[in-house]
């Protein structure tokens, strides 16, 4: 099991988005949480086994109406997630 952190730009925002990579994510059994950020960028949370994880990613691209132009992932500290979610609240940046 691993946990990454993904940032996507790109028409991301307000095409249904968020609701494509949970259902993808459920679907993958991949848990994590996903959120729109203030500067038009989606943040994604996702832990599952590393070739799940791969899977998860490039499925992202099929995602109808949204248009991926740039994803960058980083490997985060293994975090337990029950299911996966889409977060509303507001992003906070850590200082």
């Amino acid at each position: 099991m691993r946990t990454l952190e993904l940032f996507i730009s790109g028409r991301v925002q307000g095409v249904g988005f968020r609701a494509c990579i949970r259902r993808i994510a459920t679907n993958l059994g991949v848990c994590g949480e996903v959120m729109n950020l203030p500067d038009g960028r989606v943040r994604i949370v996702a832990t599952g086994e590393p070739v799940l994880l791969d899977k998860f990613i490039s499925m992202l691209y099929g995602c109808p109406r949204a248009i991926i132009r740039e994803l960058s992932q980083q490997e985060r500290p293994l975090t337990a997630y029950q299911e996966f979610s889409i977060v509303r609240e507001p992003y906070q940046y850590s200082t």
